[in-house]
């Protein structure tokens, strides 16, 4: 029988990452105009700039890091 692929750190880990880079590009979405002749500034804030951008490459950094996180075999 074939050992798994990833163990249970690994998913836990990726559904970890998941959810920072959903949270990412929720965090991102608004900030439209009701009127489009008339320009919102809302979309330049802390929140759509510098947060939500940094959650979503947390959340890569975290994926690349559960796809090669290998457990220590049991001796």
């Amino acid at each position: 029988m074939k050992e798994p692929l990833f163990s249970s750190r690994n998913y836990t880990l990726m559904i970890v990452g998941i959810a920072l880079i959903a949270l990412g590009f929720i965090l991102m979405s608004g900030g439209r105009s009701e009127d489009p002749n008339v320009f919102n500034p809302e979309i330049y804030n802390f929140r759509r700039i510098r947060l939500a951008p940094f959650l979503i490459l947390a959340g890569l950094g975290i994926q690349v890091y559960a796809i090669l996180y290998r457990s220590k075999p049991p001796k």
